[in-house]
């Protein structure tokens, strides 16, 4: 039982056999409860074979969503009907709902920073945002309809509502753990109060405020979906909750999976340019 102890090193065969080892689990327990379920129903729509889920997602990949401009795509390039199919256009909706959202958290990042170093800042802001913190975003989804329509700005604040408090209490806790001899130290060799923030409190913090964002990644694609499945004529979540009235568990499976790797994909983006940026940071 050695190599279950705190000083175990596994080698780089090991390692990758583990890593892997849940994937290869769960795909065989999934396809053999799918083979079970279709030998006693043929029909069955619930738990969908490989195969099936490989023709839902390449007519997926390779329609358009609406009828009418199936028999026009047809004798379009491969890369044409995809630029034209459903995934491709439900993908760049999500997609842009998504990276505008993300974007928006960068100035809650420096708020954050803000209220920490300066002091009127902080009690001007802290006790609103703790209190805003607690207020469940899903439940202004109505106002904020209400307020914005049901267009791309009410789902944008919906995210923006429901993780940018998150943040700004993150970014405010990691300012005020820098050691306050730094900043004396920076006063002492005549810097200034923005040059402390900027040049020493702020590249400190900076990796792991990224790490923070990234950890929000998942609460940022929730209420994106949240926002789409209620209201929206296109993007993935619509697309699922479409698929869902109609038992399309051929192409929502596939799609979840999709959302999960392109999820992935932005968190290993990050993840590498937070390492390559600061080389000396170690935490993942």
């Amino acid at each position: 039982m050695s190599f279950l102890r705190i000083h175990a090193q596994p080698g780089r065969t090991a390692i990758w056999t583990l890593s892997w080892s849940l994937f290869a689990v769960g795909l065989i327990l999934y396809f053999y409860a799918a083979q079970q379920r279709h030998r006693e129903n043929p029909d069955d729509r619930v738990m969908p074979t490989i195969a099936q889920m490989v023709r839902g997602f390449s007519d997926a990949a390779l329609k358009p969503a609406a009828e009418e401009e199936v028999q026009a795509a047809s004798g379009s390039s491969l890369l044409a009907r995809f630029r034209t199919s459903m995934l491709w256009t439900d993908t760049l909706a999500s997609g842009r709902r998504f990276l505008i959202s993300v974007a928006l958290l960068f100035p809650a990042v420096l708020l954050g920073l803000h209220m920490a170093m300066f002091p009127v800042i902080g009690a001007f802001f802290l006790r609103f945002i703790l209190f805003f913190d607690k207020i469940v975003a899903l439940s202004l989804l109505p106002i904020l309809f209400i307020a914005f329509g049901i267009d791309e700005l009410s789902k944008i604040m919906l995210i923006v509502i429901g993780v940018t408090p998150t943040i700004i209490l993150d970014t405010f806790n990691l300012t005020k753990s820098v050691p306050r001899e730094q900043i004396v130290k920076g006063f002492t060799l005549g810097a200034s109060d923005f040059s402390i923030t900027y040049r020493i409190v702020f590249k400190q913090i900076w990796p792991r405020v990224l790490n923070s964002i990234r950890l929000n990644l998942k609460a940022v694609m929730l209420f994106l979906f949240a926002g789409e499945m209620i209201a929206s004529t296109d993007g993935l979540a619509y697309r699922i909750a479409l698929l869902r009235r109609h038992m399309g568990m051929d192409t929502i499976i596939p799609y979840v999976l999709w959302v999960a790797l392109l999820l992935f994909l932005v968190d290993f983006a990050m993840n590498k340019l937070n390492h390559k940026l600061h080389p000396w940071f170690q935490e993942r």
